[in-house]
């Protein structure tokens, strides 16, 4: 699914929910500011945050600064990436999005909206994207083709928290690497399913095979 083909520039939606990575959606987001003349870079009316864990001091920040009068006559933009919403973090979101201010627009990032309460998801336009799944579908199917032990040798590597400096985030966290592996492993499953099952008959089923004894 295409992000630019679910944007209306004519009819701009109060906040849209994109479930996807920041990788693939940002750079989207940035060609359809650029179809409504938003300056991405030096406006003081863009807000691009990226972070791995919203949290409720990030929500607070956000409805204080989306009460800010705008700089200019035009449309304030918020662009917020995360991984995750704490639950905190949601309940002040819902709050603002109860009562929408003209002109401002929200277009929030996240890997699952299964992780969302549905009384905030109802408060969005929502656009399910297809995750790109590459190198981990290589993964996925290395890992079905490894015996038990190595298979959780495999995860226990997954999971290690990589090393980073201080005051960096790291958008590809662990929590979102395995959603991805976990997607593409569901993926290799049911492709491997279909394929084992296209060509079974059951008994009482016409062309099934028929076992008497």
């Amino acid at each position: 699914m295409e992000i630019l083909d679910n944007l209306d520039k004519n009819n701009l939606h109060h906040a849209y929910l994109i479930e996807g990575t920041e990788e693939e959606i940002v750079p989207e987001i940035f060609k359809f500011m650029e179809i409504l003349g938003i300056e991405t870079s030096a406006n003081p009316d863009f807000y691009h945050i990226s972070v791995d864990s919203f949290k409720i001091e990030d929500a607070r920040n956000l409805k204080s600064v989306e009460h800010e009068k705008s700089f200019s006559t035009g449309k304030k933009i918020f662009l917020i990436s995360a991984n995750n919403f704490l639950l905190e973090a949601q309940n002040t979101l819902l709050k603002i999005f109860e009562e929408p201010i003209e002109n401002t627009h929200f277009f929030i990032i996240i890997p699952n909206t299964d992780t969302l309460l549905k009384t905030l998801v109802s408060r969005f336009y929502l656009i399910k994207t297809k995750t790109k799944l590459g190198d981990e579908l290589k993964e996925a199917e290395k890992f079905m083709a490894l015996p038990l032990k190595n298979r959780i040798d495999f995860i226990k590597e997954l999971l290690v928290e990589p090393e980073k400096d201080a005051g960096i985030v790291l958008l590809d966290s662990t929590r979102s690497k395995a959603l991805k592996f976990l997607n593409a492993l569901e993926t290799i499953s049911q492709s491997k399913f279909l394929k084992n099952s296209s060509g079974l008959t059951l008994p009482g089923v016409p062309g099934g095979t028929h076992n008497y004894t």
